[in-house]
């Protein structure tokens, strides 16, 4: 615990986002950090299997108590990244990262979430996507998505098409073309034969034909040619 307050007070010197929190709590997700009375969002530990601190940002901003577990910004994190940073995560949690497989099974395994996608374009749009239901499978079986319930914010349902499909990355294919999708289009995801939603490609700066379905794509709102500023994949608990 003392190792604990230690790293949060250094991390606070440096991105002015980590929240502190009492001694012994240990919060599964955001969602249990909001109901006991944690209103500002930032950087928090939680700890999705029970012993492990894994550190994340929680937004506590519309309704509160958001697990973001995927976040694109600035392009400061190169996201075209093995299975095993797919797995265990990868990134600056007060900035570009990702939560990892392994922790969002962990957080859906046994509770029920939602899920909603943040999308802004390079001309200041912001929109989003809503979804009732979103939880992950086991590594054993590829990590599997699993999602449904959509609602429109504007952004339209690029996911749907992912749901019920296996992780793939460059180096492990568990797509449903012939090719691997995660290679020709250099960004891992839930691939099916190829993508709709492709939050993990390459981050580009709008309009890029010369790229096409290579961005930071959602294509019921921009299609595959242009690419997003910004993306967030969050979870808040259903109870």
């Amino acid at each position: 615990m003392a190792m604990t307050v230690f790293v949060a007070a250094l991390l606070s010197v440096f991105t002015g986002f980590v929240v502190s929190v009492p001694d012994g709590f240990k919060p599964v997700d955001c969602s249990d950090l909001y109901k006991a009375g944690q209103t500002v969002s930032g950087i928090y530990s939680i700890y999705p299997a029970g012993d492990v601190p894994v550190w994340v940002y929680c937004d506590m901003i519309g309704g509160g108590g958001w697990t973001v577990f995927q976040r694109r910004m600035d392009g400061s994190i190169n996201f075209y990244q093995p299975w095993k940073e797919y797995k265990r995560g990868f990134g600056s949690t007060e900035g570009e990262y990702w939560l990892g497989l392994e922790n969002m099974y962990q957080l859906t395994r046994n509770r029920k979430y939602m899920l909603r996608v943040d999308l802004e374009d390079f001309e200041g749009r912001k929109v989003f996507a809503l979804y009732s239901s979103f939880s992950v499978g086991p590594e054993t079986d590829g990590y599997k998505l699993h999602v449904s319930g959509f609602t429109d914010g504007g952004a339209g349902d690029s996911l749907t098409y992912h749901n019920g499909q296996k992780f793939s990355t460059f180096d492990k294919d568990q797509d449903t073309w012939p090719k691997n999708c995660a290679k020709e289009y250099l960004g891992a995801f839930w691939h099916t034969g190829c993508h709709y939603a492709h939050p993990n490609g390459v981050y580009l700066w709008g309009k890029n034909p010369n790229h096409y379905g290579a961005g930071v794509g959602w294509y019921s709102w921009k299609n595959n040619v242009d690419s997003m500023k910004f993306i967030s994949m969050k979870i808040r608990r259903v109870s």
